[in-house]
C-alpha cells in the first residue's frame, strides 16, 4: 500500500506556535486555504483510493478541495488526529513543546507507557493511528491520503518506518501541506520514501527539533 500522509494547511495556532491539540480545534488562515486548495494539483500524479481526515476542522478543512477533485467521501477518524497535549495545551512557550516533542520522540523510541502531562500514553497515541491505517489497508485501497497533523505524523513514522529514525524525524519538522510518502502494509512495515517532496535522507534544516509547528509556509 502507498500512504500519503498529509499535515493540514496554516491555522492561526501555527502562527503563534500553540499547542492547539483539541477538539474541534481552530480553522485555516488565508494561506492555509490557498495551500488546501494547491494539494488536487500537487497530488496529481497520485491515484488515490481513500481519503482520511482526523476530527479536527483544519484537516478536513485542508481534505475537502482533494475531495472535490477526485470524488472521494472523506472518512473522518479520530485515530489520525493531533497527539494531545494535555496540561501543555494552548500553550506556546519552549519548555512546553520540548516537553511535548520530547514525549513524542520517546514513544517513537519505545517507551510508550511514558504519558504526555494529562494527557495520552504513547500506547494509545500509536494504537489508535494504526488501527485507521489499519482499516485502510484491510480494505484493500492500494493508495491512501490521510490528511492528519505534524507531529502526530513524525512520530508515527519515527516509530514505523524502518528508513526512518528520531534524529531524522526530530530535525525535518513538517510545513503546513507537507507530505510524507510511505510503502508496505502493518504486516510487512512500512519504508518512507519521499519526506515532502524530497528521498529520504539529508534535508535542509531550518525550525528546531522541539517545534512541533514546524515552518510556516511564506505567503508568495
Amino acid at each position: 500500500m502507498r500512504l500519503l500522509l498529509i499535515r493540514h494547511g496554516q491555522t492561526p495556532s501555527n502562527l503563534k506556535h500553540l499547542l492547539d491539540t483539541a477538539e474541534p480545534g481552530p480553522g485555516l488562515t488565508s494561506l492555509g486555504q490557498e495551500q488546501a486548495a494547491a494539494l488536487p494539483d500537487a497530488l496529481a500524479p497520485e491515484r488515490i483510493d481513500v481519503l482520511y481526515a482526523s476530527t479536527l476542522v483544519r484537516t478536513q478543512l485542508t481534505a475537502a478541495p482533494l475531495a472535490a477533485s477526485t470524488g472521494l467521501e472523506v472518512r473522518v477518524r479520530a485515530g489520525i488526529r493531533e497527539l494531545t497535549a494535555g496540561d501543555l495545551e494552548m500553550r506556546g512557550d519552549d519548555e512546553a513543546a520540548h516537553t511535548y516533542m520530547r514525549t513524542a520522540f520517546a514513544w517513537s523510541a519505545g517507551d510508550v507507557r511514558l504519558r504526555m502531562p494529562g494527557g495520552e500514553n504513547g500506547e494509545e497515541a500509536l494504537a489508535r493511528f494504526d488501527a485507521v491505517v489499519a482499516e485502510a489497508h484491510a480494505d484493500g485501497a492500494q493508495t491512501v491520503a490521510m490528511v492528519s497533523h505534524g507531529a502526530a505524523i513524525r512520530m508515527w513514522v519515527a516509530a514505523r518506518a524502518d528508513n526512518v529514525d528520531i534524529d531524522y524525524a526530530a530535525r525535518h519538522p513538517l510545513a503546513n501541506t507537507g507530505i510524507v510518502t510511505l510503502a508496505g502494509s502493518p504486516d510487512e512495515g512500512w519504508r518512507a520514501l519521499l519526506w515532502e517532496g524530497g528521498s529520504v535522507g539529508p534535508l535542509p534544516h531550518t525550525p528546531g527539533p522541539d517545534d512541533p509547528t514546524g515552518s510556516a509556509v511564506p505567503t508568495p
